[in-house]
């Protein structure tokens, strides 16, 4: 019997030292928040995307929504309420006001617009405006009363003679 055993073990390692060890593949990892995760990560670190095109998703992701004065969240916003949200959709804290929006940030020229840059205007009826920009040229926003979250232009002759100026605010991951 111990002859057996002795020969039944044997057989046994000496088939799993002949049985090629293959681990089993790695699984890509998983997307986050419908972006593709970084290259070697769990799936569980932060997007490859920039914040500031997140903020833009964010704030476009609205439109259509009405304009309701002190709205920040779907269903109704008001200016820099549609701001507030698509900010801390991406992570990030800004004041509830477009006058203290208006106050942070670093100055940026027109003509150095980037997407998720804020766009500050005075229009005919409001003291101040804010929306967000999606490149050079358009950006989005809650325009007034009776309105939606839309895209305009600021070659618009409203925005241009109403465009007070632009600031950037820190997004960097």
């Amino acid at each position: 019997m111990k002859a057996g055993l002795a020969a039944a073990l044997a057989l046994m390692v000496a088939a799993c030292a002949t049985t090629a060890y293959a681990p089993a593949p790695t699984p890509a990892p998983a997307p986050v928040g419908g972006y593709p995760a970084a290259a070697g990560s769990s799936g569980v670190s932060a997007p490859l995307k920039d914040l500031r095109v997140l903020m833009v998703d964010n704030a476009i992701a609205m439109l259509g929504q009405p304009y309701r004065y002190g709205g920040a969240a779907p269903g109704g916003f008001d200016c820099s309420g549609l701001v507030v949200y698509a900010a801390n959709g991406a992570g990030v804290r800004l004041p509830r006001t477009a006058r203290e929006q208006l106050g942070i940030g670093k100055h940026i020229a027109r003509g150095e617009l980037q997407a998720g840059d804020l766009v500050f205007m005075h229009l005919t009826h409001k003291e101040l405006h804010v929306g967000i920009a999606i490149d050079a040229e358009r950006f989005v926003h809650a325009p007034s009363t009776g309105g939606a979250v839309r895209i305009d232009t600021l070659a618009s002759p409203t925005y241009s003679k109403g465009f007070l100026g632009a600031r950037r605010i820190a997004l960097a991951q």
